[in-house]
């Protein structure tokens, strides 16, 4: 199931961890159901954590040069 959730796209993992959220917040769920969503909603939440940080990294900043002229440079984050 690891190798499912890291072929996943933010969005998707986005939306299934939504969909557990959801089942969750049903109270007729057995607790071994509920238990084993709430793992998967941890991965899921894991997964896009690390998409938002990698995406994070890409980000570049648009800034102008002193004859005017716009270039690209890489974001530089603070840890």
């Amino acid at each position: 199931m690891n190798d499912e959730i890291e072929k996943m796209t933010f969005e998707q993992a986005l939306s299934n961890l939504e969909s557990i959220v959801k089942e969750l917040e049903d109270e007729k769920i057995p607790l071994e159901d509920s238990i084993r969503k709430f793992e998967m909603g941890v991965r899921l939440s894991s997964h896009c954590l690390a998409k938002l940080n990698e995406a994070e990294k890409k980000i570049e900043e648009l800034t102008k040069n002193d004859d005017g002229n716009l270039s690209v440079k890489d974001l530089k984050l603070s840890d």
